[in-house]
């Protein structure tokens, strides 16, 4: 999906770095990857389930990237966003905002991430790594269960 020159999506396939296609007027890129870390509220996960109302959600990040263009004046925003398993170390989310200056950049990008969590509805379900008494570790994976061997 496209407004103006920006790019917006919703993808199951794991995210790239888009080309670099540079804009004359853009002094600055700021680039933000969301990666899925180790632990999620302390408990250790083997990644994260990430579900979207796509129709909804995709709305919602047009309106986001509007306002952005607008209000900071930004020439360029890429806002991709991946659902399905993403597994621990791996990005769900990607973010480019170019602009004339760095502080307009850094600002609208901090404000996207921002206003996407609190109004986009995709939503995250953590798959833990749970312990049992037999093995090191189980982990829980909607799609596989894989097992750890146990400990000498």
């Amino acid at each position: 999906m496209a407004i103006f020159n920006s790019q917006i999506s919703i993808s199951e396939k794991p995210l790239e770095m888009p080309a670099q296609a540079w804009i004359p007027t853009a002094g600055a890129v700021v680039d933000f990857w969301g990666v899925v870390r180790e632990d999620e509220n302390g408990q250790a996960i083997t990644g994260i389930e990430y579900e979207a109302h796509r129709a909804m959600a995709e709305h919602q990040m047009e309106l986001i990237v509007e306002r952005a263009l607008a209000d900071f004046g930004a020439l360029k925003i890429i806002l991709h966003h991946r659902i399905g398993f993403v597994p621990v170390a791996e990005p769900s989310l990607f973010l480019r905002v170019m602009s004339g200056h760095r502080q307009a950049a850094f600002s609208a990008g901090q404000w996207i991430v921002d206003e996407l969590k609190r109004r986009v509805p995709i939503w995250k379900r953590p798959v833990l790594i749970e312990p049992t008494p037999n093995m090191t570790a189980t982990i829980a994976r909607p799609d596989k269960l894989q097992t750890a061997e146990p400990s000498p």
